[in-house]
């Protein structure tokens, strides 16, 4: 996955993902790797290598239960010379001098730990999630700042629309899948709802997210490949020249 959010103004957003799982037998489940690389405006950088266990239990015979669990070691680093402060600026001639605040900052780094449990069946899935169980100190200067712990509900349904059965739709047909994603961190909420139809391995869909954009989507999908963009049109005060998402 690569994602670069608001192109259009300084200061932009770039996270590159990749992630591999596969299924284990013997260990009733999967085991699954994730690296992400969060660029925050050439200044804050954020690396995290995930290892990742799901065990996988069938309570039926169309539903079935994954509970997974996450261990990261994550790296936070600080390029001091990328930041501006008040007393380098001139009222006519802008960022001319040097600052007089003592740089701080640089590196740390630890360990973060999530679970999650989802229910799914052909038809439909619902999840939970929490993510920085142990709140891990991630301050770059004197002091601690805890990064507080993150909630995900998430649930979803496939409705084929030419008649066919979950499991036929899958290889063909046609079918419309709504979905709604819930998150919290601390104070902050996001509220995620939208809409894919698929019809043989054409996929579009279109998103909202809480008062900040919407998000349109179109991919291809086979059995053995899945491609995919998307683009979030801005809606908030910032306005369409941030250059979305």
């Amino acid at each position: 996955n690569y994602r670069n959010q608001w192109p259009g103004i300084s200061g932009n957003f770039v996270t590159s993902h990749f992630s591999y799982d596969q299924k284990v037998t013997s260990l009733y489940g999967g085991l699954g790797l994730m690296v992400v690389q969060d660029n925050a405006a050439q200044t804050l950088k954020t690396t995290r290598v995930s290892g990742i266990y799901a065990y996988n239990q069938q309570v039926g015979r169309k539903f079935s239960i994954n509970v997974g669990f996450e261990a990261t070691y994550f790296q936070k680093s600080l390029d001091w010379n990328k930041l501006t402060f008040g007393d380098m600026i001139d009222p006519r001639r802008g960022f001319v001098y040097q600052t007089n605040d003592i740089p701080r900052g640089g590196t740390v780094s630890g360990i973060d730990f999530a679970a999650g449990i989802i229910g799914y069946s052909d038809v439909f899935y619902a999840g939970f999630a929490a993510h920085h169980l142990t709140q891990p100190n991630e301050s770059l200067i004197l002091g601690t700042s805890p990064l507080p712990m993150k909630i995900t509900a998430h649930a979803g349904a496939t409705i084929p629309l030419d008649g066919t059965t979950a499991s036929k739709y899958s290889k063909g047909g046609a079918s419309i899948s709504p979905n709604i994603l819930f998150r919290q961190q601390d104070n902050f909420t996001q509220l995620n709802m939208g809409i894919y139809i698929k019809k043989d391995a054409l996929v579009g869909g279109v998103w909202y997210r809480n008062k900040d954009a919407f998000i349109v989507t179109l991919g291809i999908q086979s059995d053995y490949i899945k491609i995919g963009y998307s683009y979030d049109v801005t809606i908030s005060r910032l306005g369409t020249g941030t250059g979305g998402a």
